[in-house]
């Protein structure tokens, strides 16, 4: 077993966090992901406060975190207070600023999570309190920005270390098995936040041909783009833009912006069709660059037994 600071501090077996993955998980995957040692979130996103009610039920009184959109709180000034109302293991907060949010997610006594895309939000998610602290590599699946796990997450660990040593630290991006895991402690890392791999699971809610055309991938198959927002009519800041599975959309207006936005209600008519049904040349499958590492779909108990045995192999050792 790998015990480390954040399997302590979050009373969790394995030192695994399951990403809040916007739509892909939900309440069955966040329950099978605690149940199996690590800790679930439901992936809260965009704030359809009804989507996340039903993903609280369906998780029961299971423990359970939720992931919400920073910048969507500022939108939706009710959302944050309904999702602690459903008292969630903790709370994940992701681009933009938390400052506004610190007091009220402090006062329920709640672990707070700040995911990081840069050395400067990491400082400032870590001088407002944040518990624990996500780095995010540019590998993930998603939104995110441009700097790389294995150099992120060594930079603020090492920051930690001097400046707050009580803060936790979770590596983020193209982790999927138990090299990322043992990788991500060497760097100084308490454990690691995985999304792909989980988007990959039996319970997430992803369909089954996205699934397959995760697995016929590979990173070079993958690229960061904005135009899956301007499709789903999401108004992003530029800052963040997002890596999916590139194909004949992508192809078509990943350098034509303008164009797509000129176009963008037939285009989106097409897409959401296409999401329904599963058709990954149309439709974007969010997954990261180390698709090629996911060569099945499996339950999530399964997958983290897969990543924490090898990790346990290649470590050889275990963290106090």
């Amino acid at each position: 077993m790998i015990t480390t600071r954040l399997t302590k501090q979050l009373g969790i077996k394995h030192p695994i966090i399951q990403a809040p993955m916007a739509f892909a998980a939900g309440g069955r995957l966040a329950v099978a992901t605690s149940n199996a040692g690590g800790l679930g979130f439901i992936g809260g996103a965009y704030g359809d406060i009804d989507w996340i009610t039903e993903q609280f039920d369906i998780a029961g009184n299971q423990r359970v975190g939720c992931g919400l959109i920073t910048w969507v709180l500022k939108e939706k000034t009710d959302l944050l207070d309904q999702v602690i109302e459903r008292n969630p293991a903790a709370l994940f907060l992701s681009f933009g600023d938390p400052a506004p949010y610190i007091k009220a997610i402090k006062s329920a006594n709640i672990p707070l999570i700040c995911q990081i895309q840069t050395f400067r939000d990491a400082r400032h998610a870590i001088d407002l309190g944040a518990d624990i602290i996500v780095a995010q590599g540019a590998e993930a699946g998603g939104h995110g920005e441009k700097r790389t796990t294995f150099t992120l997450v060594p930079e603020v660990a090492d920051y930690i270390a001097k400046h707050s040593p009580d803060t936790l630290l979770c590596a983020a991006g193209g982790i999927a098995d138990g090299r990322g895991l043992a990788a991500s402690l060497m760097l100084g890392a308490d454990g690691v936040l995985i999304g792909s791999r989980f988007w990959a699971a039996e319970e997430a809610l992803v369909h089954p041909k996205m699934w397959q055309a995760a697995i016929d991938a590979n990173g070079d198959d993958t690229l960061r783009t904005s135009v899956v927002d301007v499709i789903r009519g999401y108004d992003w800041p530029d800052r963040y833009n997002a890596r999916v599975l590139k194909n004949d959309f992508t192809d078509k207006w990943h350098k034509n912006i303008a164009g797509l936005k000129t176009n963008v209600e037939a285009e989106a008519v097409l897409w959401r069709e296409a999401l329904s049904v599963g058709d990954s040349k149309i439709a974007n499958a969010f997954v990261g660059e180390n698709a090629a590492l996911i060569k099945d779909v499996k339950p999530a108990a399964d997958i983290m037994s897969d990543i924490v045995t090898q990790a346990e192999s290649l470590l050889k050792t275990e963290f106090n």
